[in-house]
């Protein structure tokens, strides 16, 4: 097997160093590796392989040599450097939002449009976190049934906001479970630990957030359903990893939930865990530090005017990995193939 020249850009970041565990996990043919962060990281070393790898600062020039760069920065960052590494003849997978809307790259969820790679021009987006969980369970469906419609209400852990995110809620928890109070946000808008957040991203003209958009938009490119309808509420809540949607879908034919189920089953990517009657559907701690979207809480959704065409379901997944890095690692494994 051929081996690859690897960057990854923000790779001291939760993300970024997820990319390289995954890396490792999947054997993925790296020959020569790059770890690219700040020039206040640049330096350090990171273990990888039993190699002690020295981060170097990201710069345009870092690039030079490289085939794959897997993109785990900032959008600001992202936008500065990413189309340097392009030039240089690299192919970026990139996590950031930075160029998900951009008609000329590829959005991709292998499991869903793995195709759409074909058509790079040196840059591939990876998409929004809980896009990729949402939309998981939701493409079996729409193979089976033409999906017409989503409510979706996202449950999003710390993880989202990175490793600052995760720190934040470590350290109200325990200024909470002293007893004291927490007065100094930083991470988020407001305390985290004991509450709920109904903000995620900043909100727009219509009363949606950037986040609650994502939904919509990129969902719409990457299933090739320019029209389809989405309502999307997002949730920051006090859960270190993992995130979980409840998901009302609509379709153009009829559905039952044993059908869903049977669909679900054979899907790459997705595990059913779906028995009420013995208390067993997905929740973040199961799901959490490994690759598959868990579905369950399958059943019609009775409010609809015709309850045959409508589902309601739950899913969670893992934010940092499937949710983004290994999807990330996935689109380039596509790339070598």
């Amino acid at each position: 097997m051929s081996s690859y020249s690897v960057a990854i850009l923000g790779a001291t970041g939760a993300v970024g160093t997820q990319m390289l565990e995954c890396l490792d996990e999947r054997d993925f043919p790296v020959g020569e590796l790059r770890l690219l962060a700040s020039a206040r990281s640049a330096g350090r070393k990171i273990d990888y392989r039993g190699e002690d790898i020295v981060i170097r600062e990201a710069t345009p020039e870092a690039f030079e040599g490289i085939d794959i760069v897997l993109g785990a920065a900032g959008d600001a960052t992202a936008k500065a450097l990413l189309p340097e590494a392009v030039k240089r003849g690299a192919t970026v997978v990139d996590n950031s939002h930075a160029f998900r809307l951009d008609p000329d790259v590829p959005l991709v969820i292998p499991e869903i449009n793995g195709g759409d790679v074909a058509r790079h021009h040196g840059l591939i987006a990876n998409p929004n976190c809980a896009t990729i969980i949402g939309l998981m369970p939701v493409w079996p469906l729409h193979e089976i049934a033409g999906l017409t419609r989503l409510i979706v209400s996202t449950y999003q852990a710390a993880s989202g906001a990175g490793a600052p995110g995760l720190d934040e809620l470590m350290r109200q928890s325990a200024i909470v479970a002293a007893g004291d109070t927490v007065d100094d946000p930083q991470v988020f808008q407001h305390q985290l630990a004991m509450n709920l957040i109904p903000q995620i991203g900043g909100f727009g003209e219509n009363g949606y957030t950037s986040e609650e958009m994502k939904m919509q938009n990129e969902g719409r490119k990457i299933m090739h359903l320019p029209e389809l309808r989405v309502n999307c509420t997002c949730v920051r809540v006090p859960v270190m990893r993992s995130h979980s949607e409840s998901i009302t879908c609509e379709f153009e034919r009829p559905i039952s939930p044993d059908e869903a189920r049977a669909a679900l089953a054979g899907a790459s990517g997705v595990k059913v865990e779906d028995d009420p009657a013995n208390s067993r559907y997905p929740m973040p701690l199961e799901t959490s530090d490994q690759d598959l979207v868990f579905v369950g809480r399958i059943r019609q959704d009775i409010s609809a005017p015709d309850p045959s065409r409508a589902l309601a379901l739950w899913s969670c997944g893992d934010q940092i990995r499937k949710g983004a890095a290994t999807n990330a690692v996935q689109i380039a494994e596509l790339l070598v193939k």
